[in-house]
């Protein structure tokens, strides 16, 4: 029987570090993961199920919704709507990708993109506490008087400027997981969970989308729970997970088990705002059942699957 495989893209996979992010630029960069994805699907025969980051596509999107709105008078688009486009662009790209890899391989393969949205908790403390900047920079008297117009929370972000700040809840689950699940056992390749979702809650029976941001690699985890993954392994620009990470005494982890791992996050080994979540969703992961979740490099995921590099945490 195949094993299950949640891939967990960074955004490296899409946009690289110093490109200005044209579709070309993307699109060759999709190319190359899809690549690597088919040679695990056909060369190591996994069942794989993706999902992927989409900051800089939401940043360009909110980027374009400003100026639409303060140059032609074009009313802008919420934050939950353009996390949706931006699930259907990457998506189309990723599909595309790896549907023309399999046909060069004489292939055919069913691949779906799912616009997923990511249940929240109303209640989730992190909206009433606000922390992950987003979109364009401002000025100090732009950023307030918007903030005062739009009902915004804006902060001084690093002395880059002003931004905008959001909440950044727990996923619960996905809205669409039976439809993922049942095309998952019906063969599909499936890119669902992109951006970690949209975030939506539910009031009265109904689902409404939220302004905020759900961290890609803990829905991730989520939907690895869902599609009963044997394997959750998230892909970066690093090859795993160091303790005091870029300090002369650092050290980059191997095969870790769970308990250990646990200690070094609890210890704060990892940042916030980088590696900790993903050494979170990979505790959680293991935790549920899950038989094995790893952190490497992109352009080692052949590799790391086969057990050879990257971070390997296991129960």
């Amino acid at each position: 029987m195949r094993k299950r495989v949640v891939i967990a893209l960074g955004g490296n996979a899409i946009l690289q570090r110093g490109q200005k992010g044209t579709y070309e630029e993307q699109m060759e960069n999709v190319r190359k993961t899809a690549r690597q994805i088919v040679d695990i699907i056909l060369d190591n025969e996994y069942e794989v199920v993706i999902t992927h980051g989409n900051g800089p596509q939401v940043g360009t999107l909110l980027l374009q919704q400003d100026a639409g709105e303060h140059v032609h008078g074009i009313p802008a688009q919420p934050m939950d709507v353009c996390g949706a486009m931006s699930q259907g662009q990457i998506g189309y790209m990723i599909q595309q990708a790896i549907m023309n890899e399999l046909r060069r391989r004489g292939v055919e393969r069913p691949v779906a993109t799912i616009i997923t949205q990511t249940i929240v908790d109303k209640n989730d403390p992190a909206f009433q506490h606000p922390s992950k900047p987003v979109g364009p920079f401002y000025g100090e008297e732009t950023a307030k008087k918007l903030a005062k117009e739009k009902g915004w929370i804006v902060i001084e972000d690093a002395g880059r400027g002003w931004r905008r700040v959001v909440p950044s809840p727990d996923p619960k689950g996905h809205v669409e997981a039976p439809i993922i699940q049942d095309l998952v056992e019906k063969e599909f390749i499936v890119i669902s969970s992109g951006g970690g979702g949209i975030p939506v809650v539910e009031e009265n029976g109904e689902l409404k989308g939220v302004e905020a941001v759900i961290d890609k690699d803990l829905a991730g985890e989520r939907l690895a729970e869902e599609v009963n993954a044997d394997i959750f392994m998230i892909l970066t620009d690093v090859n795993g997970a160091a303790l005091n990470y870029g300090k002369p005494n650092e050290k980059w982890l191997g095969k870790v088990a769970l308990g250990e791992i646990k200690r070094y996050y609890e210890e704060g080994h990892f940042k916030k705002g980088s590696m900790g979540p993903k050494i979170l969703a990979a505790i959680r992961f293991i935790e549920w059942g899950g038989e094995r979740a790893i952190i490497a490099a992109l352009d080692k995921a052949v590799e790391a699957l086969e057990g050879k590099t990257g971070t390997q945490i296991i129960r």
